[in-house]
């Protein structure tokens, strides 16, 4: 007997709710289709479900009693799609040969009358940040979705999604199939750069407060789940310098100087320095920093090798002898809010006795005006629970500061992205982390940041990276709590 599907998906408009709708039906395995929606729709040979909130606990559940079929197609974006030549078929035979629990594919992007191929990202243990991008189609198993009505998330209204895909990555391996199976119509074309803080702003701290509850129930269910009080670590090891500010940098002609008047106007009860790393500038950069090194005024290291991206400069620095018992972070194209900046960020490390600050920024362009989201401070993190829920976003915030003994002992991924987020991961699995609120930093946004707008490839790899190195990290801590406590079950922590 051949599988069935059951296919549910959320009403966009009349025109593209019908084509869908016989689009499933053209497919022999396709049992029911229902469209969910706040309000009554009429669409032919389809079954309507009134909905309060499409992402919620509520809904998923309301999925899972109406599910007949051996599997559930889920279209739940707010964006038109079209199914492809045989996607369905395609769906289901690549579910029976893997025994997945989920599967999910590749599309095409059509924004007007440009077509673009949107290839996504395999799904690993890492893959956990909300918005991993699995393309408009979800194909769950109906063991899933019947497993998912036993989960106790009942009233959460935004996050019911992310804790379905999460109890089906604990069933079994998602997915990916590396075929363009649908076409999405995408309404959202703003940048890479604008999209990538959606999730900081003020309207989305209840969905943020629903997804780290998810987060946290998954990482106990899988045994990852770090317990406060965090340790502190030992502040005592003797430098001659308390801090450095640290400046990576390769052809920044433009920028370079603003940063180092930015970093020595500092004013500080203590003894700091200047170390700039110069990864072979050759736009008129070097000039600039050695014409300040020639007056005293800072450190310029223009390291031996040639293979160095931004966290390889930064272990130049901090291993460097005249570095500081601190080392502070701040990029060649951005600036300090005032000469009180490294002040703030010392003090919070002798007052919350940590091995990492990390402070605010503001969003401004290259001449400094502001810019949206405005202030980024990455309220989300709380004493509690912040290096958990670190594990479901993809970025900490800025300015880094560090220990420098711990954060010799870790060293600095050779990588220019994503060597601060593994950083910041590393060692918030081991150590307490410190925060401060309010802005201390000014985060320019131009046309050479390296993630201001980004091509999809570069988003993939990018994105890529970040949930290997959340991989290794759910890893660690999973082998440091059965190191702590072998007989014990991690998953009943509460």
């Amino acid at each position: 007997m051949k599988p069935t599907v059951d296919c549910f998906f959320a009403y966009t408009d009349q025109a593209a709710g019908q084509k869908l709708v016989d689009q499933f039906r053209a497919s022999l395995l396709v049992n029911q289709v229902f469209v969910l929606a706040k309000n009554q729709v009429h669409l032919n040979n389809c079954e309507f479900i009134q909905v309060e909130e499409i992402d919620s606990c509520s809904t998923i559940r309301q999925i899972a009693k109406l599910l007949q079929a051996d599997f559930a197609l889920l279209i739940l974006d707010d964006s038109a799609v079209e199914i492809g030549q045989g996607a369905i078929e395609r769906l289901v035979q690549v579910a029976g040969y893997t025994d997945a629990p989920m599967v999910y594919a590749d599309y095409i992007e059509l924004n007007g009358d440009q077509i673009t191929p949107h290839p996504v990202n395999d799904y690993q243990m890492g893959s956990m940040r909300d918005d991993f991008n699995f393309g408009p189609v979800r194909f769950y198993r109906a063991e899933v979705l019947k497993a998912f009505r036993y989960e106790n998330y009942e009233m959460l209204k935004y996050a019911g999604r992310y804790a379905l895909r999460l109890r089906a990555s604990r069933m079994g391996s998602l997915v990916h199939i590396p075929e363009f199976l649908f076409t999405n119509h995408e309404t959202d074309t703003r940048s890479s750069g604008e999209k990538q803080f959606d999730y900081v702003k003020t309207a989305a701290r209840e969905l943020q407060l629903e997804m780290e509850q998810v987060c946290t129930a998954h990482l106990r269910d899988i045994g990852a789940l770090l317990i406060a009080p965090f340790p502190e670590p030992n502040l005592t090891e003797h430098f001659e310098t308390e801090a450095s500010i640290i400046i990576p940098v390769r052809n920044r002609v433009k920028t370079i100087r603003e940063a180092i008047v930015s970093a020595l106007i500092q004013k500080t009860t203590f003894r700091f320095n200047v170390i700039i790393v110069d990864n072979y500038s050759t736009d008129g950069t070097t000039e600039i920093i050695q014409s300040y090194a020639e007056m005293g005024k800072l450190i310029h290291i223009i390291p031996e090798r040639k293979d160095l991206g931004i966290g390889g400069c930064w272990n130049e620095a901090i291993f460097h002898p005249q570095c500081g018992k601190f080392a502070v972070q701040l990029d060649s194209d951005d600036l300090y809010v005032n000469e009180n900046t490294l002040q703030t960020i010392v003090d919070k490390f002798y007052e919350d006795n940590c091995a990492m600050v990390i402070g605010s920024y503001r969003m401004t362009d290259f001449n400094l005006k502001e810019l949206p989201a405005g202030v980024i401070d990455h309220r989300e993190w709380t004493d509690d629970n912040g290096p958990n829920n670190a594990l479901r976003i993809n970025g900490l915030g800025a300015p880094r500061a560090f220990y420098t003994p711990v954060l010799r002992e870790i060293r600095v991924p050779n990588v220019s992205y994503g060597e601060d987020y593994a950083l910041g991961l590393a060692i918030s699995g081991k150590y307490k982390i410190g925060r401060v609120y309010q802005p201390v930093y000014l985060c320019r946004r131009w046309d050479d940041n390296t993630d201001a707008s980004l091509d999809i490839a570069k988003q993939n790899a990018n994105d890529l990276y970040k949930d290997r190195i959340r991989t290794f990290e759910i890893l660690a801590r999973i082998q440091r709590n059965k190191q702590i406590d072998p007989g014990k079950d991690w998953s009943d922590e509460n």
